[in-house]
């Protein structure tokens, strides 16, 4: 793969967001933007020292530690066919990788016997472990829920949030974030609405419909108190979208609200970023959280000096367009971040538990384009993609057995755990470039100076690339279908 050819698109499905969202709007075409200026060129790069480890999945081995590789004299000069790293060339800081604790995920987690769950959560969350350390939760019901609700459901408007209350997220969304945190500290969490309470929208209904311009003041508040009441029990929230899936009601079929431009630049700028400013409310606020051909809304919202000042960055799906759209954001507001925040694995696929190679392309391109994190869809459902409300099944990052409590790991896992035990918070992308077939590649620097390499073999014959560091080299060797990491000192 060219090191800016990191575009692809997934495959299609039968029954899927993707393809419903494909036949409510046309993909527009991205010009390719990668490698553009770093944010920081050091002036020298100190030469790799030590041993690179090396941990690969391939075949029946997932995650499998091999023999450390060796630096040796680079010799010749580097072809196209090297994987050339550059480490004075840095990019984004990263933020984390993990997944969506939904109340469907919370509660898969939450049946499963204490002992279980705690193995799992160490598994998951702590950060000699996975480190999953981001995390996305849902303002009130998504899709992927036990049953529809807000935090003010009411048959009539109810401005003075007189009914507002969090207490169906006591049963075990809050505890199992309360778990998880207490594991991982660290754990960033991002929470989105599917749709404000039924009586703000025209239509009445938490499924589908728009908001009424007349409450965004009143749900600007509501967010403020979700919020305030999630602090109060003990769980902070670190950013919020102002809506799930921008420019979709989902037919009506589930959660949803459709969240015309206009509103969301005015909700952002004159209301919701002045509630937080005022109650003192350092949450984060993310636009868009939708798909990559939404990219000329994003760049047109940051257009309004008031949503400028509030809005932190932009939350980017992966279901529609290419992720050099969010290269185009960047390269036109480069102070704003990049974050994808929704996209997950299919329990149906047949190769649920071994597309590694499709999620680490994904990844490459995600952080090749700015992103400073990726958050996978539901991190645990059962093994026919439930709880779910929704018209739509996806599969969870693992899968719980409803009847015997084994768990299964998707390739997903086994994408993250690539990246996620390796790549610390606070790390950079750094420059990589090579034209290998069917490789893609993604490299890091870690604060404490250790570099990491992600290499995907996405053919169906063995490579062996070398990776080139200054005036060192040393050759790789990547079976079919494989995921190999390398860290390294300096």
């Amino acid at each position: 793969m060219k090191d800016n050819d990191t575009d692809r698109l997934l495959p299609a499905r039968d029954v899927t967001r993707r393809d419903f969202l494909k036949a409510g709007g046309a993909t527009l075409g991205v010009a390719a933007a990668l490698n553009a200026l770093p944010e920081t060129i050091r002036a020298a790069e100190p030469s790799p020292a030590g041993p690179i480890r090396v941990r690969q999945t391939a075949g029946a081995n997932r995650y499998t530690e091999l023999p450390a590789l060796t630096w040796s004299p680079a010799g010749r000069a580097s072809s196209a066919a090297d994987v050339r790293l550059d480490p004075a060339k840095r990019y984004q800081q990263i933020l984390g990788l993990g997944g969506a604790l939904t109340e469907a995920t919370t509660y898969m987690f939450q049946r499963l016997p204490p002992n279980d769950r705690a193995k799992l959560f160490h598994e998951l969350f702590h950060p000699s472990e996975m480190n999953l350390s981001v995390g996305r939760t849902c303002i009130g019901s998504s899709d992927y829920a036990t049953v529809a609700y807000s935090y003010d459901d009411s048959p009539t408007p109810d401005p003075e949030l007189t009914k507002f209350s969090i207490e169906h997220d006591r049963q075990s969304v809050l505890p199992m974030l309360r778990e998880a945190r207490a594991v991982n500290p660290d754990l960033f969490l991002l929470s989105s609405p599917w749709s404000p309470p039924g009586w703000m929208k025209d239509n009445n209904s938490p499924f589908g419909g728009t908001i009424r311009r007349r409450y965004l003041e009143v749900y600007a508040q509501y967010f403020v108190k979700f919020v305030s009441a999630y602090a109060q029990e003990g769980v902070t929230i670190d950013a919020v979208t102002s809506q799930n899936e921008v420019d979709t009601d989902q037919d009506g079929l589930m959660p949803a609200c459709t969240w015309p431009q206009e509103i969301e630049v005015g909700f952002v700028g004159e209301h919701l970023g002045p509630a937080f400013e005022k109650a003192g409310i350092k949450t984060k606020i993310w636009l868009l959280d939708h798909n990559y051909n939404l990219w000329g809304r994003a760049l047109a919202s940051f257009e309004d000096d008031k949503l400028r000042k509030y809005a932190d960055g932009v939350a980017w799906h992966g279901y529609l367009g290419k992720p050099t759209a969010m290269s185009l954001v960047h390269a036109r507001y480069p102070d704003k971040s990049a974050y994808w925040t929704e996209g997950g694995p299919d329990y149906r696929d047949k190769d649920y538990e071994t597309d590694w190679t499709r999620w680490v392309a994904e990844f490459s391109g995600i952080f090749r384009n700015w992103a400073r994190g990726v958050i996978g869809w539901n991190l645990a459902l059962d093994e026919v993609g439930r709880p779910n409300i929704g018209p739509f099944y996806s599969g969870g990052i693992v899968t719980i057995d409803s009847k015997t409590n084994a768990i299964t790991r998707s390739g997903m896992y086994w994408a993250l755990a690539h990246f996620s035990r390796h790549v610390r918070r606070g790390a950079r992308v750094i420059y990589s470039s090579g034209s290998v077939t069917d490789i893609s590649h993604v490299a890091f620097e870690n604060p404490d100076g250790s570099q990491v390499l992600v290499v995907a073999n996405s053919g169906k014959t063995p490579a062996s690339p070398r990776i080139v560091l200054g005036k060192s080299a040393a050759r790789l060797t990547l079976p079919p279908d494989s995921v190999t990491t390398l860290e390294w000192t300096t």
